[in-house]
C-alpha cells in the first residue's frame, strides 16, 4: 500500500512537474519563490495522497498551487495598493498608509491594520459581482497580465480592464472609512 502510494507521488511529478513549476513562475516575482510554492505544493499532495485517494490529480495540484500563489501574494503585502487610495496620490497621508501596511515590522498594532485591512477588502470583494472580482483578484493578487486573462476567459481585454475598474471604484469607496481610519494613527 505504500509503496502504491509512493508510486502515485512519483508519477504525478513526472506527469505535472515541469508544467506545474512553469504555471508558478508565471504568477510571482522570482524562480525561488516558485520553486518555494512548487515544494509546498509537493508537500501537501503527499500529505493528502497518504491520507485519502484524489481523483483528479492535475486540477488538485493546479487549486493548491493557485491557493499558495494567493497566500503568498498576501503575505508579502505587494499588491497595487494604490488603487486603494484616494484621488490625490500627493497627499503625504498616502505614504503612511502605505508604511503601515507595507512595514516590515510586525508590531502589534501592524498585525491588527493588517488582519483588518485584509479582512476588509475580502468583504468589500464578496460585494462585487463575480466578474468584477475574478479580473481583481487576478490581476492584483495573482498578477496576472490581462492578456492571459484574455485568453483565459475569451474576452476583450478593454472589457476586463472595465471590469477591474469597476472593482477598483467599488473598493475604493468600500475602504474609504478605513483608510482615513488608519491614516489618522
Amino acid at each position: 500500500m505504500a509503496e502504491e502510494k509512493q508510486s502515485n507521488i512519483i508519477q504525478a511529478i513526472k506527469l505535472y512537474g515541469k508544467s506545474l513549476l512553469g504555471f508558478i513562475r508565471q504568477r510571482v516575482k522570482s524562480d525561488a519563490d516558485a520553486e518555494d510554492i512548487l515544494q509546498d505544493v509537493w508537500y501537501q499532495f503527499s500529505a493528502v495522497v497518504n491520507a485519502e485517494p484524489i481523483e483528479q490529480t492535475g486540477a488538485w495540484l493546479y487549486k493548491v498551487a493557485r491557493n499558495k500563489i494567493t497566500d503568498k501574494h498576501r503575505k508579502k503585502s505587494e499588491t497595487l495598493l494604490d488603487d486603494f487610495l484616494l484621488e490625490d496620490e500627493d497627499d503625504d497621508d498616502n505614504i503612511g498608509f502605505k508604511e503601515i501596511l507595507l512595514a516590515d515590522d510586525a508590531t502589534p498594532e501592524t498585525v491588527y491594520l493588517r488582519n483588518l485591512f485584509w479582512e476588509q477588502l475580502f468583504k468589500a470583494l464578496d460585494e462585487l459581482p463575480q466578474e468584477q472580482r475574478q479580473v481583481f483578484i487576478w490581476h492584483e493578487l495573482e498578477d496576472m497580465p490581462f492578456g492571459e486573462m484574455a485568453e483565459l476567459t475569451g474576452l476583450n481585454t478593454n472589457t476586463l480592464v472595465l471590469r477591474k475598474r469597476y472593482a477598483v471604484l467599488h473598493l475604493r469607496d468600500r475602504l474609504k472609512q478605513l483608510y482615513e481610519e488608519i491614516t489618522q494613527y
